[in-house]
């Protein structure tokens, strides 16, 4: 009797997404000189087992066995994937830029947290850097950027998941870049109250004054305010649906930026969309 099954499945991946990424693969070796039939896969291979890690979270290790390479060999290639996707992303200048070419009249700021497996990794006054006190769990934290639709056009580097909203966007630039955009062009951006006191190109709900209620001017705002950006929601639910390898990573917590960024891309591609 055998000892293990063999099946096939289907990838919810285009093809013409894996054929984008295998050219990156094609370039890159190129690049490195690496000679041809040197490598265990062929770039399209290496294509589907990065889109596999990516979309399906499938283990390391199973991608390895699949491949008949090795799993150090797994793990090169999923790094090599994650780098040349990374690249690809739009820095923040040219996200912007793409969002004023576009004509929006706001855009929308939100951060979500990205689980990883506990690590041991000292912050200030003795605490864990990467344990997010708020969700109590290890993560990191990525800010995103998007279109008034919710459409995802810009993610940022990860920052310790212990930080807030506030103090990872003046680490980006974010908050500095957003109010030049909304005083030079009147594009103002959309956040919820973890961004107050960020400057006046910011547009959040107003706070409840302590002890009192807000006037009715004071609730009409943050009606209109939380209604018209709820759709940022859309932006982190596209990423952690579409790529289940986004829910939980297992790699070191600094390789987050890689892996949203190439998310991002990925989910570019896949969609047709940019802006």
């Amino acid at each position: 009797m055998p000892s293990s099954i063999t099946y096939t499945a289907v990838l919810d991946v285009s093809r013409t997404t894996a054929e984008f990424l295998a050219r990156l693969l094609q370039q890159h070796r190129e690049r490195l000189g690496t000679r041809t039939n040197t490598r265990a896969l062929g770039p399209f291979k290496q294509a589907v087992l990065i889109l596999r890690w990516f979309v399906d979270g499938t283990r390391v290790t199973q991608l390895a066995r699949d491949n008949g390479v090795s799993t150090p060999t797994s793990y090169r290639y999923l790094h090599e994937g994650l780098t040349v996707l990374a690249d690809h992303a739009p820095d923040l200048a040219t996200a912007l830029e793409r969002a004023v070419a576009a004509g929006y009249t706001h855009l929308n700021l939100d951060g979500t947290v990205i689980r990883t497996d506990r690590v041991a990794a000292p912050g200030p006054n003795g605490t864990d850097l990467w344990w997010s006190g708020k969700h109590k769990h290890h993560s990191g934290n990525v800010q995103v950027i998007s279109a008034p639709d919710g459409w995802p056009i810009w993610i940022s580097p990860v920052r310790p998941g212990r930080e807030y909203d506030t103090t990872c966007a003046r680490a980006h630039g974010l908050v500095d870049a957003l109010n030049r955009l909304a005083a030079t062009l009147g594009i103002p951006t959309l956040t919820d109250l973890g961004y107050e006191n960020t400057g006046g190109g910011f547009r959040h709900p107003v706070k409840k004054p302590r002890g009192s209620e807000l006037a009715e001017h004071g609730k009409a705002f943050n009606a209109v305010i939380r209604g018209v950006h709820a759709v940022t929601e859309r932006a982190n639910a596209l990423l952690k649906v579409t790529f289940k390898a986004l829910r939980r990573v297992s790699l070191d917590p600094a390789a987050i930026t890689r892996i949203a960024r190439a998310a991002l891309v990925l989910l570019q591609l896949e969609h047709g969309r940019t802006t």
